[in-house]
Protein backbone atom coordinates (compact mmCIF):
# COMPACT_ATOMS: atom_id res chain seq x y z
CA UNK A 1 0.00 0.00 0.00
CA UNK A 2 1.65 3.11 -0.84
CA UNK A 3 -0.24 6.53 0.32
CA UNK A 4 -0.59 9.70 -0.61
CA UNK A 5 1.00 12.49 1.51
CA UNK A 6 -1.51 15.11 -0.12
CA UNK A 7 -4.49 13.54 0.74
CA UNK A 8 -7.97 14.31 1.96
CA UNK A 9 -7.19 12.24 4.70
CA UNK A 10 -3.79 13.81 5.91
CA UNK A 11 -5.77 17.19 5.89
CA UNK A 12 -8.39 15.86 8.16
CA UNK A 13 -5.96 13.83 10.58
CA UNK A 14 -3.44 16.99 10.19
CA UNK A 15 -6.43 19.64 11.29
CA UNK A 16 -7.63 17.04 14.21
CA UNK A 17 -3.63 16.39 15.52
CA UNK A 18 -1.67 19.23 15.30
CA UNK A 19 -3.95 22.76 14.06
CA UNK A 20 -6.85 21.88 17.17
CA UNK A 21 -4.15 20.67 19.28
CA UNK A 22 -2.37 23.86 19.21
CA UNK A 23 0.76 22.63 16.93
CA UNK A 24 0.45 23.92 13.46
CA UNK A 25 4.27 23.20 12.91
CA UNK A 26 3.61 19.46 12.89
CA UNK A 27 3.92 18.34 9.43
CA UNK A 28 2.30 15.99 7.43
CA UNK A 29 5.00 13.23 7.58
CA UNK A 30 4.78 13.41 11.50
CA UNK A 31 1.12 13.20 11.37
CA UNK A 32 1.19 10.09 8.89
CA UNK A 33 4.06 8.48 11.23
CA UNK A 34 1.82 8.92 14.52
CA UNK A 35 -2.10 8.78 13.86
CA UNK A 36 -2.23 6.52 10.31
CA UNK A 37 -2.13 2.51 10.74
CA UNK A 38 0.24 1.33 12.71
CA UNK A 39 3.27 3.60 13.90
CA UNK A 40 6.15 5.18 11.28
CA UNK A 41 3.60 4.76 8.45
CA UNK A 42 4.89 6.76 5.52
CA UNK A 43 3.14 8.59 2.76
CA UNK A 44 4.28 10.12 -0.92
CA UNK A 45 4.07 12.99 -2.82
CA UNK A 46 5.13 11.92 -6.71
CA UNK A 47 8.06 11.69 -5.81
CA UNK A 48 7.24 7.61 -5.87
CA UNK A 49 8.43 8.34 -9.28
CA UNK A 50 11.53 7.41 -7.68
CA UNK A 51 10.90 4.12 -6.53
CA UNK A 52 10.10 2.96 -10.43
CA UNK A 53 13.54 4.31 -12.18
CA UNK A 54 14.21 1.18 -13.58
CA UNK A 55 10.79 1.20 -15.41
CA UNK A 56 10.97 3.34 -19.01
CA UNK A 57 6.64 3.85 -18.66
CA UNK A 58 5.36 4.92 -15.55
CA UNK A 59 2.15 6.27 -14.52
CA UNK A 60 1.14 7.80 -11.51
CA UNK A 61 -2.35 8.49 -10.00
CA UNK A 62 -4.33 9.05 -6.85
CA UNK A 63 -7.97 7.85 -5.84
CA UNK A 64 -10.33 9.36 -3.11
CA UNK A 65 -11.17 6.50 -0.78
CA UNK A 66 -14.16 5.90 1.11
CA UNK A 67 -12.17 7.34 3.67
CA UNK A 68 -11.50 10.64 2.03
CA UNK A 69 -15.14 11.02 1.51
CA UNK A 70 -15.88 9.60 4.79
CA UNK A 71 -18.22 7.10 3.28
CA UNK A 72 -17.59 4.10 5.59
CA UNK A 73 -16.25 2.91 9.71
CA UNK A 74 -12.81 4.22 8.11
CA UNK A 75 -10.81 5.84 10.58
CA UNK A 76 -12.76 4.70 14.43
CA UNK A 77 -9.87 5.12 16.43
CA UNK A 78 -10.44 8.89 15.58
CA UNK A 79 -13.75 8.97 16.57
CA UNK A 80 -15.82 11.53 18.45
CA UNK A 81 -18.29 14.44 17.73
CA UNK A 82 -16.00 16.28 15.32
CA UNK A 83 -15.84 12.70 13.05
CA UNK A 84 -19.53 12.05 13.48
CA UNK A 85 -20.24 15.68 12.44
CA UNK A 86 -18.37 15.49 9.52
CA UNK A 87 -19.52 12.49 8.06
CA UNK A 88 -23.24 14.22 8.37
CA UNK A 89 -21.76 17.73 7.00
CA UNK A 90 -18.76 16.27 4.28
CA UNK A 91 -19.23 17.79 0.61
CA UNK A 92 -18.55 14.58 -1.39
CA UNK A 93 -20.03 15.73 -4.30
CA UNK A 94 -17.76 18.81 -4.53
CA UNK A 95 -14.83 16.60 -3.26
CA UNK A 96 -14.98 14.66 -5.95
CA UNK A 97 -15.18 17.81 -8.43
CA UNK A 98 -12.87 20.00 -6.83
CA UNK A 99 -10.22 17.64 -5.39
CA UNK A 100 -9.77 14.53 -7.72
CA UNK A 101 -6.38 14.22 -7.07
CA UNK A 102 -6.02 14.12 -3.43
CA UNK A 103 -7.08 10.98 -2.52
CA UNK A 104 -5.42 8.70 0.12
CA UNK A 105 -4.34 5.73 -2.22
CA UNK A 106 -1.67 6.36 -5.07
CA UNK A 107 -1.67 4.21 -7.90
CA UNK A 108 1.28 3.03 -9.77
CA UNK A 109 1.49 1.21 -12.92
CA UNK A 110 5.06 0.75 -14.42
CA UNK A 111 5.97 -1.15 -17.71
CA UNK A 112 9.15 -2.79 -18.25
Amino acid sequence: MIYHKHSLVGYMLWLRYALLTGKPWRSLSDIYASHLESPGTKAYTMEARALCLRFPRVRISTVLTHGDLLESDAGQRHRGWMLSLAKRLWPRRMLRWALPGHGLFMLIEATK
